[in-house]
């Protein structure tokens, strides 16, 4: 992945961030940012939340769009790669520089409708609080508003991956998800990442869902994909991700941890300078500053 520059205020801890943040990578969208960036506003309303845009190297006035979106005062946030590298880079520069503790993740040329965010989100703390390791609610578009080959070509790959990954998801391709933070850190990163999602939070003992969700037609322009590009990368991928998940045994922890009481660990640093008088070659006296 190439270097990304970050536009705006600087990285702040996750605990001071807001409840949600939603990333949407995009190339070459200029003519979505300003229309979608309003219906995300409008759909958050009450929520706690912050926008991710990851400019993938567009070429297009998109940067001029989300520098106009950020100085209108969106709750925006702006990273932009030197180089294009592809839609699963950026949704991961996306959620690295995210501050919420969960993630909306949604395509950029406005088919996936942001008002499913709020519903998507409530579901994932509903179930989370159910127990049962991480969460991650999918949309499902059952009403896609794409051409004929492009709906036959997603219902082949989808029955394929399937049947291969065992992954229970009808609609992996849908750019709508929600998931904690901390759950996709802990997953494995590689390109084309993204269409495997479901199967790799499966793979770390967690729990998919699929929900109906609306599906529209683009706002603007054309799609920087075709399913002739889709299928030369999506065998790879399947062999890869298939390969992946038969090298993993997820192992379960046999009871509780088991820790020194607190008294103990706070008492341990006192007793190894009392013993040795010194550290990395410097004298040490009881209130622990150095002495040169």
């Amino acid at each position: 992945m190439s270097e990304a520059q970050l536009f705006g205020s600087s990285l702040t801890p996750l605990n001071d961030g807001p409840l949600i943040s939603v990333v949407v990578p995009v190339r070459n969208e200029a003519p979505n940012i300003l229309p979608l960036i309003g219906e995300i506003r409008a759909a958050l309303v009450g929520i706690s939340y912050e926008i991710v845009y990851v400019d993938d190297g567009s070429t297009d006035e998109t940067p001029q769009r989300l520098r106009q979106a950020l100085a209108e005062g969106a709750p925006l946030r702006i990273i932009r790669h030197k180089e294009s590298c592809g839609q699963s880079a950026g949704v991961i520069t996306g959620v690295k520089h995210s501050r919420g503790t969960w993630i909306a993740t949604l395509d950029g040329d406005g088919q996936n409708d942001p008002a499913s965010i709020p519903e998507m989100l409530a579901r994932a703390q509903t179930e989370e609080r159910a127990g049962g390791g991480p969460i991650l609610i999918a949309g499902w578009r059952q009403k896609r508003r794409d051409t004929s080959a492009k709906r036959y070509g997603s219902r082949i790959a989808n029955k394929v991956r399937a049947s291969v990954l065992r992954d229970a998801t009808p609609d992996t391709g849908c750019g709508l998800k929600v998931f904690r933070r901390d759950a996709f850190i802990d997953i494995p990163h590689f390109d084309h990442m993204h269409r495997f999602l479901p199967a790799l939070f499966i793979r770390q003992g967690g729990r998919v869902i699929s929900v109906a969700v609306n599906h529209r037609h683009r706002m603007e322009g054309v799609s920087n994909y075709n399913n002739w590009q889709r299928l030369k990368v999506g065998i790879v991928d399947l062999i890869g991700m298939y390969w992946l998940q038969r090298r993993w045994r997820g192992p379960q922890i046999d009871g509780q941890i088991i820790e020194p009481p607190l008294a103990a660990i706070a008492r341990r640093p006192v007793e190894a300078i009392s013993q040795t008088g010194n550290v990395g070659g410097h004298s040490v006296d009881l209130s622990g500053e150095l002495n040169t």
